[in-house]
């Protein structure tokens, strides 16, 4: 199964300090606007979503289908394939993706801490 590029989103309180710190750390803005409450900010391989009033818990994110750079692949785990074997391992989904779709879609689930995961396939 793969997820994809990994991301953390942040819930933050005020995204011009959340981003002058993340520069500060040798990240660039890579996506997202000002205006709009959140930038995905970039360091290598590495990317964390800054989101102001967007949602009220920090996210683990997987994006299926992309790279790190938001290039498509050309292998993927679909997420309805990967859907379909969180639920046969048993784990409970908070919200699920249309099995009779296809193309973007997402999935959540909470891990064992709380913690929201969110996979969500852009293509």
């Amino acid at each position: 199964m793969k997820l994809g590029a990994f991301s953390i989103s942040l819930a933050v309180k005020n995204l011009k300090i959340s981003r002058e710190f993340y520069e500060k750390l040798g990240f660039e803005v890579f996506g997202g606007k000002m205006e709009m409450n959140y930038l995905i900010m970039k360091n290598g391989n590495a990317l964390v979503g800054l989101f102001q009033g967007m949602f009220d818990q920090n996210i683990l994110t997987f994006n299926p289908g992309w790279d790190e750079n938001a290039q498509k692949l050309e292998a993927f785990s679909d997420v309805r394939d990967i859907q379909a074997h969180l639920k046969k391992e048993g784990l409970k989904l908070e919200r699920e993706a249309d099995e009779h779709t296809t193309g973007p879609a997402s999935i959540v689930l909470v891990d064992p801490d709380g913690n929201p995961v969110l996979i969500d396939q852009h293509v």
